[in-house]
Formats: structure tokens, sequence, C-alpha cells
């Protein structure tokens, strides 16, 4: 049996009245997913415990079957992980972003999503003036980058509040800052790299080219070292990761996954969406499982975009769902689950906690009679699942 998780991140949503009251998944074309619902069932999962708050990290683990109450030490290590940075236990991670600040307000979570070659060279010039032995800052993709702090009490720095950036834009920063009793070594950090970045030449020729410049860092999403059971020791498959986002990686890293690299993804609305269907079917020769992150739908909802979150949407199921759909016939033995791990909702351009809509299709599934895929159908069926670890169990285990 091949298993296959499609997670098009973020993509839940609210009706739109540009859209006619519409969700940008009612108004897309889908006719690969509706085709999964025709053939298979839909429903409702709970993907962010009560006890958490709405986020990527929350939802991908729990759709890998963890428990995010059990297995979550904070954002930053899962990104950690997929660097290659192995956390020493008296050592804390930190999400770095590189954002812009506009008159003391939060302007850009992401720097006008900074290409990766421009924000590598930033936060190397950062490491260079800032890094020391016991605080270093590590390069990631485009704006997510990572310090790792040696300190003396992790406790202490895990109880810090700190606020995701896309959390706040457009708001003033100096009612988010980081608060808790050892906070001002973050904001002394966060403080001196404006003035490193501020003249920085890469910042300066983005200001020419009418670009948002990265002339700050934000940090957030801290946690220390995370351990998690084995995929293959849960569900008795081997499997592999497809994903553009550290934190997904460093998911499947810890979880034992092999991480595919898939030429051109972004983690943005211009990422390789056939290129991720035709590597995950290439794995897929020689493992049972995979798991396709699409980061797209998420950064629409951040940008309040709800074009450009139907145009990933399209794209995934045309170019991502239409393909593997088109590798398997009717009796394959393989099963197929389309879902969010949170709603993005564009007017709220950041997480919600609403439970996802997920279209599940294959052997040993049945049909419920539903002819779309959509936050409305999925809501009038009914199977529902009250965490992402029970829906995993029941896509891997259902007896056939």
């Amino acid at each position: 049996m091949k298993y296959i998780v499609i997670v098009p991140d973020g993509m839940a949503d609210y009706p739109i009245e540009e859209l006619g009251q519409k969700t940008p998944l009612e108004a897309a074309h889908r006719t690969n997913m509706d085709y999964l619902a025709q053939n298979g069932c839909v429903g409702l999962i709970k993907t962010i415990p009560d006890s958490q708050k709405p986020g990527s990290e929350i939802g991908n683990l729990s759709l890998l079957g963890y428990n995010p109450d059990v297995c979550f030490t904070g954002r930053a290590p899962l990104e950690a992980a997929n660097l290659g940075i192995d956390l020493a236990d008296d050592e804390i991670a930190f999400r770095c972003n590189l954002v812009t600040i506009v008159d003391g307000k939060m302007g850009d979570y992401s720097a006008g999503h900074i290409p990766t070659a421009e924000a590598a060279i930033l936060i190397n010039a950062v490491n260079e003036q800032m890094g020391e032995n016991d605080v270093r800052f590590y390069a990631g993709q485009s704006y997510r980058h990572l310090m790792v702090m040696k300190v003396r009490k992790v406790e202490d720095f895990v109880k810090i509040k700190c606020v995701p950036p896309h959390d706040i834009i457009g708001q003033e920063i100096k009612r988010h800052l980081p608060q808790g009793v050892p906070a001002q070594v973050l904001l002394k950090l966060m403080e001196k790299s404006a003035k490193i970045l501020a003249d920085h030449p890469v910042n300066k020729v983005r200001v020419d080219l009418r670009e948002n410049p990265a002339n700050r860092i934000w940090l957030w999403g801290q946690g220390t070292r995370p351990r998690l059971p084995l995929f293959k020791d849960k569900f008795g498959v081997d499997g592999a990761i497809i994903s553009a986002v550290d934190l997904v990686n460093g998911i499947g890293r810890l979880a034992g996954l092999e991480v595919i690299s898939v030429p051109g993804i972004t983690g943005y609305y211009d990422t390789n969406y056939l290129g991720k269907a035709e590597y995950a079917l290439k794995a897929l020769k020689t493992k049972d499982f995979v798991f396709i992150h699409i980061e797209g739908p998420d950064e629409a909802g951040h940008n309040g975009d709800y074009k450009a979150k139907i145009h990933c949407i399209e794209h995934i199921d045309r170019e991502i769902v239409g393909t593997i759909l088109n590798h398997f016939d009717k009796n394959s033995d393989v099963r197929i689950i389309v879902l969010p791990d949170h709603p993005t909702p564009v007017k709220l351009r950041t997480h919600a906690r609403d439970p996802v809509g997920f279209v599940m299709y294959g052997k040993g599934i049945g049909t419920d009679g539903s002819t779309v895929y959509t936050e409305t159908s999925a809501k009038e069926k009914g199977i529902k699942f009250k965490s992402g670890e029970e829906m995993m169990e029941f896509f891997m285990r259902r007896h056939l």
C-alpha cells in the first residue's frame, strides 16, 4: 500500500465578500480534489489542540500522527533539526525572521520574501558582528533563519513571551517585543541588528529597487531539543517528506523520514508544484509513504491576497493532485488525503484554530456521497477526527 498526504498549508479560509461569500477553495477550479471527494469521503479534523497556539509547527506535527502536547518543545528547534544543528541541553533555539520595520510598525514579516541568497549574506553579516561563543546565527531559507544561544537557565528563556511577526502586521512593534525576565538579552540583539542591517549594501540595493529592506531581526518561536518517536516505529512504513520549509523538513528528519530535495521549490507562490509531484512519485518506488507540503496558500493568507490563494490552490489541484491521480488507476493499492494543517484566513492574515476539512480517497476508503471538497461539504459530513493522531491512525491502519 502507498500512502500520500498532501498538505496545502493554511488553505482553509472563511467566506470572502469579493468572492460572493465563497472561500478561496470554493472559488477555485479543483477538478482533481473534487474527484477524490466523489470517489472517497470528506470530513473535519481538529489539528490544533486547545492547549496550543495555531501554527504550522503544531498542525504538521499533528498531521504526521504526533501529539503536540507530548512532542512539541518549540518551533525553532524543529527548524534547527533540518539545518543539522544538534542542540545541547543548555542551548535554546529562536526563530530569527528578517523583517521590515517602518516607522516603528511591522511593515513586512518577510522583508519582501527576500531571496535566500541575499538573506544569507545579511545573516552572515549579523553573525560576524553579533555572534560569539554563546550566540550563533544560522542562515535558512528566504526570511526564515535561526539563532542559537547557550544559557544558564533554559527554562527562563523558554518562558519569554515572544510574538510571531506575521501576527502583528501593521502594528506598533513596541507593544509586541519579547517580554520576561531575560528578555533584555533578546531586545539588545534585535536593536543591534537594526544598526548592522540599515547600512548593509544588500539593503541599499533593495531600497533602490523599491523592495522592502530586511532592516531588523525578529526573535520568536524559541524551544529546546525535541525528541520524536520514529514514524516507521509508529506506522511500520518507510517514508519521505517534501517541503521548501525548514520547519516541516525538520519534523520529517526527527521522525526518520527522508527529506527529498526538489529543484525550484521556494515556499512561495512560484514554487515548482509539478516537481513536488514528480519527486513524490519517484520516492514511492522505494518507499510506502510520502508527505507533500506546499507553503503558498499560507503565505497568501498572511498577505491578505485571496487571488494568490486561489492561484496556489489551482496549481496544487492540477499539478500535484492531478499528476499523482493520473499515475494510479482506481484499483491501485494507494490512499491519498488532502488537507491543510490549519486555516490562514485572508481576512485575519494569521493562523486560526478552526477544524479543517479533509478529503480521503483510495483502497479501503468508502464513499460518502460527496460531490465536492470544500469547507462547507466537510462540515456537512459525518466523519470527524478530534486530532491528527486519530486521523493518521485511521488513514494508515484502516482494515481493508
